[in-house]
């Protein structure tokens, strides 16, 4: 086997696990609040991200180098992107909200142009225009020239959560730690925030071994071990590209997770947005030396 074909297991690999994600959210959500199942994921994030990290040799390194920047990027995430999109997974159905927050690859081209000095082509910008009339669609349910959306706070936690991811990865940038130790200081950050915001919220209570599961289940696979098996197929595929359009896979079996096993019926203006967006997010993707000329 070749180094690419590798490097196409692991990414095919980390998308199948995305693809769970959004029928694990609505399961935990079913039996605890936004709070508690991030607590629980993030926890059983950290400590598998730990264990790596010493496998790796690089607990020392972790210990004492890049504390400053994990204190603002540990904030942004796990804590407030996490937060504000389980909210959103809370209030929506589950297609809704997993389609909406495919947009946050369009949000990071758009800010990076005021935060980067990024330039935008005529491509990005059709790029955007399309992926957002699917957000509209899926956002008025199909009733696109009707402004009264089912539930506008809703769509505001999905869309927020699209700018918060981006811009966590803008300002990471130029993060000159390693990966999973950077993520795991990261956790080591947003963990004890999420302590107190639960202790002096709702607070932590039992719900069964099942609703245990789901959260372990989000934190592991999620949060985790999909998060390893993605940076191996970046890091040892000979061009991005080949790996990065494997993630097109994702929402239509997220579709049909939600449907088999959530039992939501599948609407057809969410899969007219996710078509929308998806076709977006394949003309952002489209290579550098064939787009057209800086706006």
């Amino acid at each position: 086997m070749t180094q690419d074909q590798q490097a196409m297991l692991y990414g095919l690999g980390a998308v199948a696990l995305w693809a769970t994600v959004a029928t694990a959210f609505k399961v935990a959500l079913a039996w605890m609040s936004p709070l508690e199942l991030m607590w629980i994921a993030a926890l059983v994030s950290w400590l598998l991200m730990g264990v790596l990290v010493i496998k790796q040799g690089n607990m020392a390194l972790a210990l004492h180098q890049g504390w400053r920047t994990a204190l603002w990027a540990g904030l942004m995430n796990p804590v407030a992107y996490y937060l504000v999109l389980f909210a959103a997974y809370d209030r929506l159905p589950g297609q809704e909200a997993m389609a909406l927050n495919y947009t946050w690859a369009l949000a990071m081209a758009f800010l990076a142009v005021p935060l980067l000095g990024h330039s935008l082509t005529r491509s990005d910008v059709g790029a955007g225009l399309v992926a957002y009339s699917g957000v509209w669609v899926i956002a008025t349910r199909g009733e696109v020239f009707n402004v009264a959306f089912e539930d506008p706070l809703g769509v505001v936690f999905a869309l927020a959560s699209t700018l918060v991811w981006a811009l966590y990865w803008l300002l990471n940038a130029k993060d000159a730690r390693q990966p999973l130790v950077g993520q795991w200081q990261n956790f080591s950050v947003g963990l004890p925030v999420l302590t107190l915001l639960l202790l002096f919220g709702p607070g932590l209570q039992w719900h069964g071994w099942s609703a245990l599961g789901a959260g372990a289940y989000v934190g592991l696979f999620e949060m985790g071990v999909a998060f390893v098996l993605w940076q191996m197929a970046v890091q040892s595929v000979s061009r991005t590209a080949k790996v990065s359009n494997l993630i097109f896979l994702s929402p239509p079996v997220s579709l049909l997770l939600l449907f088999l096993v959530v039992g939501e019926p599948m609407r057809l203006s969410t899969l007219v947005g996710l078509i929308l967006i998806l076709c977006g997010l394949a003309i952002q993707q489209i290579p550098q030396a064939r787009r057209e000329p800086a706006l």
